[in-house]
Formats: C-alpha cells, structure tokens, sequence
C-alpha cells in the first residue's frame, strides 16, 4: 500500500537565494568587463606612447649619422617612419669652447682644439588616424648633447 505524504506550504527561499547569486554574478562580471576595457585601453596608450618613443629614438640616432654640424645655422631632419608614425630632428649649435691641453694642438694658430658644443631635439608624433586628432596620439621628445672636436680659429 501506498503512504501518502501530506504537502508542506513551501516558502521559496530556493528562488530568493538563487536570484540573489544571480545578481551577485552578473554585477561580477559586468565590473570585470570594464576592468578589462579599461586594461586594453591602457595597454593601447602605452603601445602608442612606445611607437613614439622609439621614433624619437630613431631621430636622434638619423640626425647624428647625418654629420651635418653646422656652427651658423642650425639642421633639421624630418623622417616619416610609416603612416602613423614622424620623427623631426633639430641640430643646433650651442657654444665652442678651448680644450685646455695644448698637447692636442694641430699647429693651427694659436687658437689650438675646440670642442664644438651641439644640441639635438627629437619630436616624435604617434597618430592612428593621421590628421585626425584621436585619444590614441602621442608625443615623445628626446634630447642629446654632444660636441666635436675640431680646430680652432687660428686668428686666437
């Protein structure tokens, strides 16, 4: 024979609990979605940021293997690197000043070696829609000092 059992009223505390977990669940992962757009957004930043980097990198490295020193007037290198990517390389002369050990005289004059004292500026533009200004551009300036040693104005 079978035993019936009476039905108990049930409260449904299975479906509160399991709509709770739900959401739980949901704002999880809605707020690791933006975590993760945010991290791609940084990581495209720092991409861009290093193009440029290199770029400024690649002008200072073309400007000193022109050898194009002048002491009047100043030079500038301008190189595109790809579609995104320019580089513009000023050389400017700053000051000479007298090696102070006559030894390295070349007999020239009294004026004996100078160092010819030069300044290069390297600007990099990084942009991924050229001429379109987006929140992926960026710039990078490198600078190096450097000097020549040459002979000096025989007149001194």
């Amino acid at each position: 024979m079978y035993k019936q059992i009476p039905n108990k009223k049930q409260s449904g505390a299975a479906l509160v609990v399991s709509l709770m977990l739900l959401v739980v669940i949901t704002v999880l992962a809605i707020s690791g979605m933006n975590t993760a757009t945010t991290e791609l957004a940084m990581a495209r930043n720092d991409q861009n940021y290093e193009y440029a980097f290199q770029a400024a990198e690649t002008g200072l490295e073309q400007a000193l293997a022109q050898g194009q020193f002048n002491t009047v007037a100043g030079t500038t290198v301008t190189q595109f690197i790809n579609s995104y990517d320019q580089v513009t390389a000023a050389i400017q002369f700053e000051n000479s000043t007298l090696v102070p050990d006559r030894a390295f005289s070349l007999g020239v004059g009294g004026g004996g070696v100078v160092a010819y004292h030069f300044l290069v500026t390297s600007t990099a533009k990084s942009e991924r829609s050229p001429g379109i200004a987006t929140d992926r551009d960026t710039n990078a300036v490198h600078t190096q000092a450097f000097y020549v040693v040459g002979p000096g104005d025989p007149t001194l």
